[in-house]
């Protein structure tokens, strides 16, 4: 039989409920909620590890941000690296695959293959060598004769502040990514299945969508940010200075621009997937591709006085996840699925959905049973984490299963619990609640179980050990990986 091809689509920092088919009627992405209602959407997918490096090399390997060894971005964490024993993209050109990359992968080496046959890259503006330069910049300052470069427009790429592309409409990335999918859709080798991960550098700020995008939002009411009772410790005044800064109060017209411009990328990136999608219509193709939409973690967009990513807050954590599988794949019996699910349960899915054998280095699982409404025997919550990153008191660690959600501060000893079915947008925290005492404590066991089999001192007793003034928590299967790649 006919093996699938497989169009695995990803954005970066997207938050979950910047699409229509999530609830959101103050966006407008028409081919993403066209590709939800022929597949399966998935409510409470989070990131195991809310930034880019550690989510990518969880969705990348099918293992857990423990295995991969990369628990953040930030102290004690190094880049992605190669020695992956199983990636995705190898898996599926040792199943007769012809496998493509394009746009951020977020790589180190940035021209490491990762199991994939080839790459064309756009990394922003990240250059690990002195010589390097992205195959997207090559390009871009090959059509503007080095009149003007990639982010010219003055916004640094973690900046909460907003403006119009400043360049030709071709000329952004998110055309290119999609300009590039298209040429190798036309160029692949024909005897193969394909596949392909297109991989947008977008939503991620610069929140600089084209003007056409940007004055449409900017003209609508869109949704406030949530600003807990407890927020106020985000109300840095000297933290908010920073044009860069990770949280601080702003004011509403700032919020808005942001806002503005970052559903303005949104949107373009929806159609531009349309573009693709419409050419693999017409190449007889669509019928017989397995398309997976996600994204690697969220945008906080001042909620609760944070920009940015890293947090457990579902802002930052919560991410979008729609799987639609060819009909001989899958029968798509449920159409939503609330389920706790991760990154890295997509490589199994993978993997289930052409029928080749899923390794056992995976801790993914398969989501077709869910898709298909089989008693599965599901996991009951996802446990994830971030290393210190913009500040040692936002490290932290969380379970939850779209339900509730527990956090763990270990370099503060604190934390909180929110119900999020009453209050989706964590304004309450319910953790000093007496009435709450045997709901926190049920979450707490359940991060105490996933932490104490690591044995580095974050479990005592059956007790969780504040990490205040305490070496970085550090994974040794990093470690074990990357000595067997030196030369």
């Amino acid at each position: 039989m006919k093996r699938s091809n497989v169009l695995l689509i990803m954005t970066d920092q997207h938050r979950f409920d910047a699409l229509r088919c999530y609830g959101n009627d103050n966006i407008d992405t028409p081919y993403l909620d066209w590709i939800a209602s022929k597949g399966t959407l998935f409510e409470n997918a989070y990131t195991p590890s809310p930034s880019c490096i550690p989510a990518r090399a969880c969705l990348l390997t099918g293992m857990n941000q423990w295995h991969t060894g990369i628990l953040g971005m930030g102290r004690g964490q190094g880049p992605m690296g190669v020695g992956f024993e199983h990636t995705l993209p190898g898996e599926l050109a040792k199943a007769g695959y012809h496998t493509q990359g394009i746009g951020k992968m977020h790589f180190s080496p940035q021209r490491a293959l990762n199991g994939f046959h080839n790459t064309l890259l756009d990394e922003s503006s990240r250059a690990e060598k002195p010589d390097f330069i992205s195959d997207y910049r090559k390009w871009f300052l090959s059509q503007t004769n080095g009149q003007y470069d990639i982010n010219d427009h003055g916004v640094n790429w973690n900046s909460w502040m907003a403006r119009p592309y400043h360049a030709p409409e071709y000329l952004h990335p998110t055309n290119w990514t999609v300009n590039e999918s298209i040429s190798f859709l036309k160029r692949r080798d024909p005897t193969k299945p394909f596949f392909l991960k297109m991989s947008f550098a977008r939503p991620h700020s610069p929140y600089d969508a084209l003007p056409y995008y940007f004055d449409m939002y900017l003209k609508k009411d869109l949704p406030k940010p949530y600003v807990g009772e407890w927020a106020h410790i985000h109300d840095v005044p000297e933290d908010a200075a920073d044009p860069n800064a990770w949280r601080g109060v702003r004011t509403p017209e700032e919020i808005h621009r942001a806002r503005a411009g970052y559903y303005g990328n949104v949107n373009h990136i929806d159609s531009q997937i349309g573009r693709l999608l419409e050419f693999l219509k017409k190449a007889g193709e669509l019928d017989n591709t397995c398309i997976i939409f996600t994204s690697d973690h969220g945008d906080m967009l001042g909620d609760h006085n944070l920009w940015r990513k890293t947090y457990a807050y579902e802002g930052s954590a919560h991410i979008p996840l729609i799987v639609c599988l060819p009909q001989s794949v899958a029968e798509h019996k449920r159409k939503r699925a609330d389920e706790p699910v991760t990154l890295y349960d997509i490589m199994p899915t993978i993997l289930d959905a052409i029928g080749a054998d899923i390794p056992d280095t995976v801790d993914g699982k398969s989501l077709i049973p869910l898709i298909n409404g089989e008693d599965s025997g599901w996991r009951e919550y996802i446990h994830g984490e971030h290393s210190t990153c913009y500040s040692e008191e936002q490290e932290m660690q969380f379970v939850t299963d779209g339900k509730w959600k527990y956090i763990w501060f270990p370099r503060l000893g604190t934390e909180q619990l929110f119900d999020l079915t009453n209050d989706p947008g964590e304004c309450h925290d319910l953790a000093q609640n007496k009435d709450y005492q045997d709901e926190l404590l049920k979450w707490r066991s359940r991060l105490i179980k996933e932490l104490e089999p690591r044995n580095l001192g974050l479990v005592d007793g059956g007790k969780l050990v504040c990490q205040k003034g305490k070496p970085p928590i550090v994974s040794p299967h990093y470690e074990k990986r990357i000595s067997k790649t030196r030369i």
